[in-house]
Formats: C-alpha cells, sequence, structure tokens
C-alpha cells in the first residue's frame, strides 16, 4: 500500500518547512531508516527519515517551501496510480520542479555573521580552483556538507575532505568551522589584515527562521504590555571571583555564566517572575530553565539550559558553549530550544551598555545584560573606580507586576555584587 509523505511539524513554532534538498530521487529504493530529504525549519536544518519501505514514486516539491502537512512524496510501488493516489488525497498531482542549481556548481561566498560568543572574524584568502585526478573535476561533497557550507559562507574549495575519493562531509565542515585557516599574504606569509566578506544588496528572500522570529516577536511586543525596569550592579567581587576561580578551574567561567547562575539563583526566591501568561490561566514553573539568547547567521535561537539552578558554573560555562556551537551550524534539536522559563540576552561583548529586549514568549521576562564598564562611583562616600554592569528587565505585566520585578532585580543584584550567596 502507498504511503503519502506530508511535511511534518518539526518544531513547536514551525508553520511551513523549506526543501533544501533531496538525498533519494524518483524511482529509487527507501527502507526504515533512510533520510529522504534536508528540510530547513524555522530553527535548524534537519534530516527527513523514511518509516516506510519501497519506492518513492513521487515528489511534490523539488525544493522550496511547503506548508505543514503538505504532500512532498509518496513512497509506494513502481505500479502505483500517483494521479489517483493524490486525488484521493484530495490533492492534484505537482510535477517536480526542475532542479535550477546544477550539482557542479560552487557555492558563492556569503556574509558570515559572527555570534555573540563567536571568536573574531578571521580572512579568508581567495581559493584557487581545486581539480580532482581523472576526468572528474568537479567538487565533490555530500549534500548536507552543501547545505552546511552554504549557511555558513564556507568556500568548498577551501576544506579538505575526508570521505571517500576526497569527498566533503559533514564532519569536515564543522572541523573548518571549528579551525579556520589562517590569512595568508602575496609572499607566503601570514596576514594579521581582516577581510571583510562581500555585502549582497538587493532583495534576499525571506528564511524560515527570520519568518518565525518576525510573527513571534510582533506577537510578543504588540500583545504583551511590556514594562522595563533598568538597575545598576558593581561587578567589582564577580571580577575578583572570577578571576580566582580561572587560576585553578580546567573551565574558563565567563561573566555570562555568572549572570546565568544568578538569575536561576534568584528565580529560585522569586517564583512569581518564573511565569508564564496562557490566557485563562498562569503558569508558576516549578523548574527553572534559562534560555540563552545565540545570534547566528538568519536570526537568533534561544537554547535552553535545563535546571539551570542546580548547575554549577563550569557545568552551565560547557553547555552554553556546546549549544551555541549547535545553533550557529543549524544542529540544535527542538528539545534544546524549548522550554524556556525565563530568557537572558546578553550584548556586553559588543560593547553595548544598556539596552531592552522583547519578551520570548511563553516567558513572562526577559534580562538585556550590557557591558561591564569601569566608571567613577561613590563608595564609603569617596570616590573610586567600579566594574559598573547595567541589566534591564522587560516584564509583561499581564503577569508581572513593577514591584516584582524590582525585588527580583534586588536580590539579582546582590547575588553578583557578593557571588558567594550563589552557593547558598
Amino acid at each position: 500500500m502507498a504511503e503519502i509523505i506530508r511535511m511534518p511539524r518539526l518544531s513547536d513554532t514551525m508553520e511551513e518547512g523549506n526543501i533544501v534538498n533531496w538525498l533519494k530521487k524518483e524511482g529509487e529504493s527507501v527502507k526504515p531508516g533512510d533520510i529522504l530529504a534536508e528540510v530547513e525549519t524555522d530553527k535548524a536544518t534537519m534530516e527527513l527519515e523514511s518509516y516506510h519501505s519501497g519506492t518513492l514514486i513521487y515528489i511534490g516539491v523539488k525544493s522550496g517551501p511547503v506548508a505543514v502537512d503538505g504532500i512532498i512524496a509518496i513512497i509506494g510501488s513502481k505500479d502505483d496510480n500517483v494521479q489517483a493516489i493524490l486525488a484521493s488525497a484530495g490533492t492534484p498531482a505537482v510535477p517536480a520542479k526542475k532542479e535550477e542549481v546544477s550539482e557542479t556548481k560552487p557555492v558563492e561566498n556569503n556574509p558570515v555573521i559572527v555570534s555573540p560568543s563567536a571568536p573574531s572574524p578571521v580572512s579568508i584568502p581567495t581559493p584557487q580552483p581545486v581539480v580532482q585526478s581523472g576526468s572528474d573535476a568537479r567538487l565533490k561533497a555530500s549534500p548536507l556538507a552543501k547545505s552546511l557550507a552554504s549557511q555558513a559562507g564556507v568556500d568548498l574549495s577551501q576544506v579538505k575532505g575526508s570521505g571517500d575519493f576526497g569527498r566533503i562531509i559533514k564532519k569536515d565542515i564543522e572541523s573548518f568551522l571549528t579551525n579556520p585557516p589562517a590569512p595568508v599574504s602575496n609572499n607566503g606569509t601570514v596576514s594579521a589584515a581582516v577581510v571583510l566578506p562581500d555585502f549582497h544588496y538587493g532583495d534576499v528572500p525571506v528564511s524560515q527562521m527570520r519568518k518565525t522570529i518576525a510573527r513571534r516577536l510582533g506577537e510578543s511586543k504588540f500583545s504583551a504590555p511590556h514594562f522595563y525596569l533598568t538597575l545598576e550592579i558593581n561587578m567589582d567581587k564577580a571580577v575578583e571571583a572570577r578571576e580566582g576561580i580561572n587560576k585553578v578551574s580546567p573551565v574558563k567561567i565567563s561573566f555570562n555564566d555568572f549572570v546565568v547562575k544568578a538569575c536561576a539563583s534568584s528565580l529560585r526566591k522569586h517564583p512569581a517572575v518564573n511565569s508564564s501568561w496562557f490566557g485563562d490561566k498562569i503558569t508558576y514553573h516549578k523548574d527553572i530553565h534559562i534560555g540563552v539568547a545565540v545570534a547566528v547567521e538568519d536570526g537568533l535561537l534561544v537554547p535552553v539550559i535545563t535546571h539551570t539552578d542546580t548547575k554549577s558554573l563550569s557545568t552551565i560555562n560547557q553547555e552554553v558553549k556546546e549549544l551555541a556551537g549547535k545553533a550557529k551550524t543549524k544542529k540544535l534539536q527542538p528539545q534544546e530550544m524549548t522550554g524556556n522559563t525565563f530568557t537572558i540576552s546578553n550584548l556586553g561583548m559588543f560593547d553595548i551598555e544598556e539596552f531592552t529586549a522583547i519578551i520570548n514568549p511563553p516567558d513572562a521576562c526577559i534580562l538585556a545584560v550590557g557591558s561591564i564598564i569601569k566608571k567613577p562611583i561613590v563608595k564609603n562616600d569617596q570616590i573610586v573606580i567600579g566594574n559598573m554592569m547595567k541589566v534591564t528587565l522587560s516584564c509583561d505585566h499581564r503577569v508581572v507586576d513593577g514591584a516584582t520585578g524590582a525585588q527580583f532585580l534586588q536580590t539579582l543584584k546582590a547575588t553578583l555584587e557578593n557571588p558567594v550567596l550563589m552557593l547558598v
């Protein structure tokens, strides 16, 4: 019996998926576990797995967007009548679109957007054409590797393949992104100059991720009555504590790790902030799951550190790094981006002193964190230099009142100004 393959809902906010590439062709045999296609959702590029055996007798959309539950393929036998199957499903047969991009066309360099946790951009020298031995002179790369390279703006001719016959596979792209080559000058020496990537002007199709960001943040901003509370925190003791920890710890703790841990500790003391509005009810969450905003090429992803209040600074540091790395390569799984009860957005590494953030649904609050700035302050009636950091709490007034938000910020301030309180 023929099986109709529909576009699955691969994330909780997904309304449509974008077919990037088919790994199986019409007429090919498939079995359970085979990867049929690569699908870009609003949060990641994921592999569409087959759960049926048979022949791929129909591909509805070769590439492009398909609504959730839309028919994308049929698995059956070669004798099945595709027109009749589609008619019984209430969908006319749609001829597959012809591929517009040749397999042999090299991937163009795209602008590389550096996320807050990523290292400084490095220049990549203009590659010389790579010629394979024998009669086949084209670059050999798996479809998933090509997709990842295109998303990250990587020229495949820069990447050394480790697959069969020098074929570039996924792990080669990931290795290249982790350890990019140093720029080389014309005389063969390493150059210290930074070459900015070319920027492509004009109209650009909106990605699934950007569509979802626009919709969800628009809904949040215009449906949730936001108000904002800003407070300045003296980070002198946090600076000292970080220096002391990093002298002995194999895991180098960041200031963001301090903020994440301090927020988790403060949320435990102010459960009204760790809440969500659901129209006819307010949910006060027993568990604390903090989302950490990460900038990626197409916008913003929010991986979630689950049970944050139970984890050490080093564990938080390692989880944030791992999830941020997955976010940049679009490998985050849906369960790694859901369940947040509070969110932190940190732009301090960009020297942003103060900003306001839009609440990340279904959270009731989001904390915007600025940079640590040395400035004159009054301490014990004396003017001294202090390490000061501004934070702004955006609150949904349907759930959190001004006094509730202010009390949470006072606890957060006390915790960061005396980091030993995180252990209490």
